[in-house]
C-alpha cells in the first residue's frame, strides 16, 4: 500500500492532460516584417516631403494674398498643396500594411517639433535653422508656429492608431 495520500484515488491524474499531438494546433500569425519596414520607410520619407510641399505651397498662396490684396491664385502654389495632400493620403493609407508609418512620421515631422515649439519657441527656430535657407524653410517655420506641424503630426498618429486598432479587431 503506498503512503501518498492521492495513491487511493482511482483517477489518473497524469492523464487529465492532452497529448501534444491531440491538442489543437493555434494557426500561427504571418510574419508583417516588409510590411513594417516598407510603412515605416514610407512614413519616415514622403512625411517631411509632404509637409515641405505643403508648407511650400500655403507660403505661395499666403504671399501672393497678403501682398496684392486681391484673391488671385497661384497655380504652382495650388499644385504643392494638393501633392503635399496627397502624400500625406497615401501616408495614411500606408497605414493599412502597418500603422508604423503613420505614427513615426506623425511623430517625429509633426508632433515632437510642434510640442518643442510651442514649450520652448527657441527650440522651433533652431529646428528651422537646420533646414537650407529656401522658401520651404519660412513655409515650414510659420506652419510650426501655427499649429499646422503639431495637427498633422497627431493626424497621422491617429490615422496609425486607428489602423493598427481595426486589424487587431479583424484578427481576434
Amino acid at each position: 500500500m503506498s503512503t501518498h495520500r492521492y495513491a487511493d484515488y482511482d483517477d489518473d491524474y497524469e492523464n487529465d492532460y492532452q497529448d501534444a499531438g491531440d491538442a489543437d494546433v493555434l494557426e500561427e500569425r504571418p510574419r508583417r516584417g516588409a510590411a513594417h519596414v516598407v510603412s515605416a520607410l514610407g512614413g519616415l520619407v514622403l512625411t517631411p516631403v509632404a509637409l515641405g510641399l505643403l508648407s511650400w505651397g500655403g507660403l505661395r498662396q499666403q504671399q501672393l494674398i497678403q501682398a496684392t490684396l486681391s484673391t488671385n491664385r497661384d497655380p504652382l502654389g495650388i499644385a504643392l498643396l494638393a501633392g503635399g495632400a496627397i502624400l500625406l493620403l497615401i501616408i495614411a493609407a500606408l497605414g493599412a500594411l502597418s500603422a508604423t508609418g503613420p505614427i513615426l512620421g506623425g511623430l517625429i515631422y509633426g508632433v515632437l517639433p510642434g510640442v518643442a515649439a510651442m514649450a520652448v519657441p527657441e527650440w522651433g527656430f533652431r529646428l528651422v535653422n537646420l533646414m537650407p535657407k529656401s522658401d520651404i524653410a519660412y513655409g515650414v517655420m510659420d506652419f510650426l508656429f501655427i499649429g499646422g506641424l503639431l495637427g498633422v503630426g497627431f493626424l497621422l498618429v491617429g490615422s496609425g492608431l486607428a489602423n493598427a486598432l481595426v486589424r487587431r479587431r479583424r484578427e481576434a
